[in-house]
């Protein structure tokens, strides 16, 4: 257990990512009772780091932890800590404590702590809420996970365009229910379509008798409800906008998303691509080792029968192997730098492609550049590579074989890091998904076949 006097200085350290030692403190006074201690723990600590903290505890540790903090707990921490963990205390709290989470978040955050609930037990927490905040959750709940609708605020200022910009600000003064932050102000018609929308400091800089139609900007964009998130996000970059407005499918205006949210967004997607392409999911670091050995052995059985396959190459030439030794000792360069090489070049494509990049208008001269990229360095390691043979075993014919190999493999291995991933888009698969088995298994095929394979003409 932890002393007093340690609790005091874990208490007050400086702010930041929690220590073991804060940790197992706020362990220990949970595991005591001691509510007036969890308090002075977390007292200094921010909410990013609250939210890391949180899921640094046992599951029933983090529940008891937030009902301890009663109402000095902010429930936007939660939107911080990872998914899996968020889900699991949603289900765990009283459904009473997350109508008042839900109250004191944005309708963009209450939707995505309400999502992994049971449809009961939204309704449940719904039903206690006020009608306009229950109707702005419903109408985000509507929308599928991972779309523009979810992403989104319902809270939002819109005027008609009528509207003077002295009234327009003493609207925003006087009215009560405003979201507590906005950049713009949108401008709408009785069906409330978009019309355009009115930067803040353009409004403040403008007379108070011109009239908010001659000031908007109506080359607005806007996007689908229904829009997948990341190409929201795609938008965002490309555009480099910081507000955008969300309309459904008859361009009724129905919410904003802003570029706080899609930062989130651009790291999930870029998290969850560099996961695939490991072949290792959606994975956490709160996960169980129940739910990591199974996806993992999966993948790794497919790749067990890749190596099989290219195993199964070096079968076919087991007399030139047992006639020169030397063959051993060099094909597993071959296929390791073909790996590499390809490995690169897929990395690069199925980036650009999701970030929609590639297209079909730079399709051939991306795929001439990795063809270039690729002769080139095999043409520079084949030259390596023929002198160490040469100065290891010394023989000519080996060295030339070597060489040759090495071109070929990176030629191959250039052009499968790039085709494999255009066709598995091309077959409606994610190309992150699958590109990385399929191209080190081409690398090593090509590899082997073409290095055992010139040996075997040359030297037999």
């Amino acid at each position: 257990m932890t002393s007093e006097a340690e609790h005091e200085i874990v208490a007050h350290e400086p702010g930041g990512a929690p220590t073991a030692e804060r940790v197992r403190a706020v362990s220990d006074a949970l595991e005591e009772g001691d509510k007036a201690k969890v308090r002075a723990l977390v007292a200094d600590v921010e909410g990013p780091d609250l939210a890391d903290l949180i899921e640094l505890l046992g599951a029933e540790e983090r529940v008891t932890l937030i009902q301890d903090l009663g109402s000095d707990f902010d429930f936007e921490v939660l939107t911080e800590v990872d998914e899996k963990v968020r889900d699991q205390i949603s289900e765990a709290l009283p459904n009473d404590v997350l109508a008042r989470a839900v109250t004191d978040l944005d309708s963009d955050d209450a939707a995505y702590l309400l999502g992994g609930l049971e449809e009961s037990d939204q309704k449940e927490i719904l039903d206690q809420l006020p009608q306009g905040e229950r109707a702005a959750l419903e109408r985000n709940l509507l929308y599928p996970e991972e779309t523009a609708g979810r992403l989104m605020q319902a809270d939002f200022v819109a005027v008609a365009p009528y509207w003077t910009v002295g009234q327009v600000i003493d609207f925003a003064r006087d009215t009560d229910d405003l979201p507590d932050t906005f950049s713009e102000i949108f401008v709408v018609d009785p069906g409330f379509h978009l019309l355009g929308s009115i930067d803040i400091s353009r409004l403040l800089r403008t007379k108070r008798d011109v009239p908010v139609e001659s000031i908007m900007d109506k080359d607005r964009h806007q996007v689908l409800a229904t829009a997948d998130q990341e190409e929201v996000a795609r938008q965002f970059e490309r555009y480099g906008l910081m507000v955008a407005p969300v309309v459904d499918d008859n361009d009724r205006l129905v919410g904003v998303v802003t570029v706080d949210d899609v930062v989130e967004v651009i790291e999930q997607e870029a998290d969850e691509d560099a996961k695939l392409l490991a072949g290792v999911g959606d994975e956490r670091l709160s996960d169980s080792v129940r739910q990591i050995t199974p996806p993992r052995f999966a993948w790794l059985f497919v790749n067990l029968g890749t190596a099989i396959l290219a195993s199964s190459v070096i079968k076919l030439f087991d007399a030139t192997i047992e006639h020169m030794v030397a063959l051993a000792v060099l094909m597993p360069i071959v296929a390791s730098m073909g790996g590499n090489a390809g490995t690169q070049t897929m990395t690069v494509t199925v980036r650009a492609l999701a970030t929609r990049e590639l297209t079909p208008a730079n399709v051939v001269r991306v795929v001439l550049r990795e063809t270039a990229v690729g002769l080139i360095n095999g043409l520079a390691f084949a030259g390596l590579l023929a002198l160490l043979a040469f100065l290891w075993f010394g023989t000519d014919a080996l060295a030339a074989i070597i060489a040759i190999a090495m071109v070929v493999n990176l030629l191959a291995a250039a052009l499968a890091g790039i085709y494999i991933p255009l066709f598995l888009e091309r077959m409606g698969f994610d190309p992150a998904v699958a590109s990385t088995v399929f191209v080190t298994t081409v690398t090593d095929v090509v590899g082997f076949f073409s290095f055992l394979g010139l040996a075997t003409l040359w030297l037999m």
